[in-house]
């Protein structure tokens, strides 16, 4: 993947990384476990997850200004940047103003609108103050557990989170809110999140379609993709936590069925075909 051609509009990065901080979520007993492994991979903000996400927006010192010869923050922010243009430009096909979110990297803890994050939490997406959290360590950590990586593989990881923010801009995060409140069951609630989270996927695989030609994308680089949505499906952490597969508990799809929406995204170029709600839940 040629990332440096990515193209790019507009961003509002923040840079607090070297600042140390701190701030963790606290998980106990084997639930616990499976829920802080699962908000590891790809989660929209892990307060959510563990039955918070309320929380009062942080104040924090003055940004640290961008390092513009570090080569992580150039990567993200050129993958980032990219995914500014995409959805800019399907929004305004459609008739509509994207409002970009902001991209907050950190290094080991800091605080955010949905309460305090750590690197051992990944990636995720904090509707609150439409900010996307990422501590950079995060990519050799999905080498070392999930056994690959790969430039196209990490940018699926920020691409996955601006699919949060795209929902939360439709209103389809809100919508989903309103309904696991209302949920009859666990399962059921687990289902609209696993609608969500797929839905983001399939948003991904959009934004791969639409820089694929500029970025140079190989089979290489869309199998390291497909490779990290197989091992971030709720089957397979669930299973390497030791415990059994419990698809009722799935909160973001099977291996399977993560695959499949992200190329579902991938080959059509079209946000259109990633309606996830309308489709019957055994069919996902």
């Amino acid at each position: 993947m040629d990332w440096k051609n990515l193209p790019g509009s507009g961003g509002n990065v923040e840079d607090r990384r070297g600042r140390g901080g701190g701030g963790g979520i606290a998980v106990g007993g084997v639930g616990g476990l499976i829920i802080a492994l699962i908000a590891m991979f790809f989660g929209i903000d892990p307060g959510a997850i563990l039955g918070g996400g309320t929380g009062t927006p942080q104040t924090q010192s003055q940004p640290a200004q961008p390092q513009a010869d570090d080569e992580a923050y150039q990567f993200v922010n050129s993958a980032y940047r990219s995914t500014n243009q995409v959805w800019g430009s399907i929004f305004q096909q459609a008739g509509r103003t994207y409002t970009q979110p902001r991209l907050v990297l950190y290094t080991r803890g800091t605080e955010s609108a949905c309460g305090a994050a750590n690197s051992a939490v990944g990636p995720f997406y904090c509707p609150a103050d439409s900010s996307i959290y990422l501590d950079t360590s995060f990519f050799a950590q999905m080498d070392r557990q999930l056994g690959g990586g790969g430039d196209f593989a990490y940018s699926y990881v920020i691409a996955h989170e601006v699919g949060h923010h795209v929902q939360n801009e439709l209103g389809i995060a809100d919508q989903v809110s309103r309904k696991q409140r209302t949920a009859r069951t666990e399962a059921e609630a687990n289902s609209y999140s696993v609608r969500l989270e797929l839905q983001a996927d399939c948003f991904a695989g959009v934004w791969g379609s639409k820089v694929q030609s500029v970025a140079n994308l190989t089979q290489e680089d869309l199998r390291e993709a497909v490779s990290t949505a197989e091992a971030i499906g709720d089957d397979n952490l669930q299973q390497q936590s030791g415990g059994r597969v419990v698809p009722d508990s799935f909160t973001h799809g099977s291996a399977q069925q993560r695959v499949n929406w992200f190329m579902k995204g991938f080959r059509s170029g079209d946000a259109n075909t990633c309606d996830s709600f309308s489709v019957p839940y055994r069919q996902l």
